[in-house]
């Protein structure tokens, strides 16, 4: 009687290759994939969140370069 582990490693290359992409598709067919207004939602959800983070972390670090300045002369 073989062991899974060996009945894998007598299993070709090709057919590892092949079982592995059914498998891969297989999976994508499962994922929700958002419609074009969705995408678009999301993306500007994304970008506009991006540039407040940006916009808070530019605040902090000119108050602190200013601080550190008025500081160290």
């Amino acid at each position: 009687m073989a062991t899974a582990k060996s009945a894998v490693a007598g299993e070709k290359i090709t057919s590892r290759f092949q079982r592995f992409f059914r498998g891969v598709l297989a999976e994508l067919k499962k994922v929700h994939w958002p419609t074009r207004p969705e995408l678009i939602t999301y993306t500007s959800v994304v970008l506009v969140s991006v540039a407040l983070v940006a916009l808070v972390i530019w605040i902090i670090d000119s108050a602190y370069s200013f601080l550190l300045g008025r500081i160290v002369p």
